[in-house]
């Protein structure tokens, strides 16, 4: 048995033009459909139109659910304690459930009712959104400020340098610990490992069943324009949650429960958190409404018999010549359609999991000869785990590096990034169109793509903050003789080694992790007419005793955000160029008949070797960079303080790991295609003259059947 055929017992098959022809006429004499009686009874749900629309709709809505824990990833971190390592390997695991599943939904895919899984597949989305939010619910409320004990206002006392007679009696947090709180933080923590892995696997029938759905019941002609809407529709997702998230994280997270007395946190406060939890809601809700009408659906409508009137106008005007020329090769004797339907329909669902897997391994390595194949993939791999950790933890990134805001960090990734990532892959089909490129073509516009994209990534390492200084934890003392942490200034403090409530000398630009630290011993609160401001007086360990202000010192070069995410934006724009260009030279670059097996291997790919491990490798990076950690129960939790340099050197040179190694693996593919047109040339120059007579027949306009993509 061929391995093709084994292959359509993984990947969702998309009928072809022959297959659909004869779709539902098996079972009826003379080969002719008839239509189940409640298929001629007139419904709305019987229209492919509609169809088109709700997939779009839940499409957008799921990766909207899917994308949102990107764009709360920081506030996630800091609400339970996580460090960048475990937020990158939570992030991934949506790959890891969905990739888990394929197989199994993939084989039962064409003896299910395709929109009832769709819809079954929803509601498991939806419930694992609702999971998401359970642990904020079965958590205690938040105590940005751990060491007040909890019957007195926080902030109030704790964090100011009283002498050890008179300092609340509180204890650190380290002390608090307990078997129930260790297991609470472990529980919380599982519960969102399984809403991520659940979040995967109920995604696992919505796409490929929806797009198979798509192109047996549409009109042959609009098949492609339907699934362009889908996809279009479809790829606004992942910047409507970026928005969403910015407009939850403006909210305090405990909204639902404030504490008597209101906060005093701004948003702008290093200890905000946002109610992240919000965005899964409404998200799910979503989500929930959008799986409504597939449970409507019939397993099978009439195909659409007429052809969409406006595009039949255009393709009147533009493209009538050519596809005069293009139909007549495209049909197939009744006894090759036989053959093929046979193939797919009949030998394939023969097939058990078991066959698949002993056979599997063979299949690999025979389409892994494919050079062309091998090197586009690996490409594809770099690219998308440049992707995968950019989406997880630019927002992060620019938060400490930059030192805005969550919310204002994904406002500017969803209004500038994700569209240029749009433009990017609309350009790059565009060029492969009008120009009309072939191979070597598309090989071409992916290097230069790639290349363009590597040389405006070069000035993203020299824009960024350096870190101020934080009393304690980093020194400058050249700059700056006489602010070194004397243990001296706080010998009368009891100050909590665990606190974290910073504050900003303004002269110096000096930060000190606590009030206590500073040496502060009262706090005046001075109320204006939109906001009122915290200082601190009193204080030892500040030149001259000068006040300082509550919160993080403000950054000077906040401005350069902007330019910052407009070099991000246009590599990415111009490395989504190459997306349109190498999917190509994956069809070209393998036999026609192993085609849906090449493509089924791609994803498998993108999913193990990028999707899932790219998260957990920029996690780490980042954790290296880390100069300040907050302990919880004597174990390394949240990072407070990074080294700004470092992590922009770590940050962007992976980045830029990831884009050479796309760049090598693209001027690879085009050496090797040059060479296979060099040989293929040479080939034709020592044909026979009985060949080459023919070709002078044929006519001088003709060009090779595969000489365009």
């Amino acid at each position: 048995m061929s391995p093709r055929l084994l292959w359509n017992y993984w990947v969702p098959q998309v009928p072809d033009k022959e297959t659909k022809a004869t779709m539902g006429t098996e079972n009826t004499p003379g080969g002719k459909a008839s239509p189940d009686p409640q298929d001629v009874r007139p419904s709305v749900f019987h229209n492919i139109k509609l169809f088109v629309l709700c997939h779009s709709l839940l499409q957008l809505a799921q990766l909207m659910i899917s994308g949102y824990l990107k764009s709360s990833i920081s506030t996630v971190e800091k609400r339970f304690g996580l460090s960048s390592q475990t937020s990158g390997l939570l992030a991934s695991f949506n790959e890891v459930g969905n990739t888990a599943l394929i197989v199994f939904v993939s084989y039962f895919g064409s003896r299910v009712h395709r929109p009832r899984m769709i819809g079954y597949g929803a509601i498991l989305v939806a419930l694992a959104g609702l999971l998401m939010t359970l642990p904020h619910f079965i958590s205690e409320p938040y105590r940005y400020d751990s060491t007040s004990p909890e019957d007195m206002p926080q902030d109030f006392k704790a964090s100011l340098c009283l002498p050890t007679t008179s300092a609340p009696a509180s204890a650190p947090s380290n002390g608090n610990c307990s078997s129930y709180t260790e297991t609470q933080h472990l529980s919380v923590v599982g519960i969102m490992f399984v809403a991520q892995t659940l979040l995967g696997v109920g995604g696992v029938p919505i796409q490929p069943f929806g797009i198979s759905y798509i192109d047996d019941f549409a009109h042959n002609s609009n098949s492609p324009l339907y699934l362009g809407i889908l996809f279009a529709v479809t790829m606004m997702g992942p910047g409507l949650a970026f928005g969403l998230g910015s407009l939850m994280l403006r909210l305090y997270v405990d909204i639902n429960q404030m504490p008597e007395g209101g906060i005093s946190l701004t948003i702008k406060d290093p200890r905000w958190v946002g109610a992240w939890w919000l965005g899964f809601l409404i998200a799910a809700g979503a989500v929930a409404l959008a799986a409504i009408p597939y449970f409507f659906f019939p397993k099978e409508m009439p195909k659409e018999k007429r052809e969409l009137q406006f595009r039949r106008k255009v393709l009147a005007v533009t493209d009538s010549p050519a596809r005069k020329g293009k139909d007549s090769p495209s049909k197939q004797s009744p006894g090759e359609s036989t053959k093929k339907q046979d193939g797919l329909v009949q030998i394939a669902p023969n097939l058990t999991v078991i066959q698949f897997i002993k056979v599997f391994p063979r299949v690999l390595l025979q389409t892994l000869r494919h050079p062309i194949f091998l090197l586009v993939v690996l490409s594809q791999v770099c690219l998308s785990s440049m992707a995968a950790g950019m989406a997880t933890f630019l927002p992060k990134f620019l938060e400490r590096q930059f030192s805005i805001t969550a919310s204002y960090a994904n406002l500017l990734i969803g209004c500038l990034s994700f569209p240029s990532v749009i433009v990017g892959i609309v350009v790059g089909g565009v060029l492969v169109k009008r120009l009309h490129l072939g191979p070597v073509g598309c090989g071409a516009l992916c290097l230069l793509g790639m290349l363009l994209c590597l040389f405006f990534s070069l000035p993203l390492f020299f824009i960024g903050c350096s870190s101020h200084q934080i009393a304690g934890i980093t020194h400058q003392t050249s700059a700056h003789p006489g602010l070194e942490l004397f243990p001296s200034c706080m010998e009368a403090c009891s100050c909590p080694s665990d606190g974290f409530n910073p504050v900003c000398d303004p002269s110096t630009r000096v930060e000190y992790i606590t009030p206590c630290h500073a040496g502060c011993s009262s706090r005046v609160v001075q109320d204006a007419l939109d906001k009122s401001q915290v200082f601190y007086t009193n204080c030892s360990c500040v030149v001259e005793g000068n006040p300082v202000l509550a919160g993080s010192c403000d950054s000077t070069c906040s401005h350069l955000v902007v330019p910052f995410l407009l070099l991000v934006s246009l590599g990415s724009a111009l490395a989504c160029l190459t997306h349109t260009p190498s999917f190509m030279l994956i069809l070209r670059g393998v036999k026609k008949e192993d085609k849906t097996l090449a493509v089924g291997i791609q994803f498998m790919f993108l999913r193990i070797l990028a999707w899932m491990p790219s998260p957990v490798i920029h996690g780490s990076a980042i954790d290296t960079t880390c100069v300040h950690w907050a302990l919880s129960c004597g174990r390394r939790a949240v990072c407070r303080y990074y080294n700004n340099d470092l992590l922009r050197n770590r940050f962007i040179g992976l980045q830029f790991f990831f884009k050479t190694g796309s760049v090598i693996c693209f001027a690879l593919v085009l050496a090797v295609l040059r060479q296979q047109d060099k040989e293929a040339r040479t080939k034709e120059s020592r044909s026979s003259p009985a060949v080459e007579q023919q070709l002078l027949v044929s006519g001088p306009g003709k060009k090779p059947e595969d000489s365009r993509v």
